[in-house]
């Protein structure tokens, strides 16, 4: 099995390389991947002279980043939070509730008996 998955691997790679090489016959292509390899000569060039640079940059990401999280922590939290007081509150609404229907359903009874029609 192993033979077979370098054979398989081997394939590919060279699929990948004679695709990339057919793709830079096409002048505009050409021109492109000449371009974004020039741009990305220099920007490393950049680095390699300036690492601060990119340390700073990585600083800068990994604060943001903890940012990011203490904020959705506070915001897990107070949803939690709020799920809670609701399970504390449903009870009381739903009593609520009941009581109020069977006031009402009560009152209209009521009505009726006394005035002989119904209330609605």
């Amino acid at each position: 099995m192993k033979q077979e998955s370098k054979k398989f691997f081997g394939g590919m790679f060279l699929g990948a390389i004679v695709g990339g090489a057919i793709t830079l016959l096409d002048k505009e292509t050409r021109k492109t991947v000449f371009a974004n390899v020039k741009k990305t000569g220099s920007n490393v060039t950049y680095y390699i002279k300036n690492p601060q640079v990119v340390v700073d940059q990585v600083k800068d990401g990994a604060s943001r980043l903890r940012t990011t999280v203490e904020q959705v922590t506070e915001d897990i939290s107070f949803i939690a939070e709020k799920v809670e007081q609701l399970k504390e509150v449903t009870p009381a609404v739903t009593d609520l509730v009941k009581d109020t229907q069977e006031a009402f359903s009560c009152d209209k009874k009521e009505f009726e008996t006394e005035t002989g029609n119904k209330p609605f």
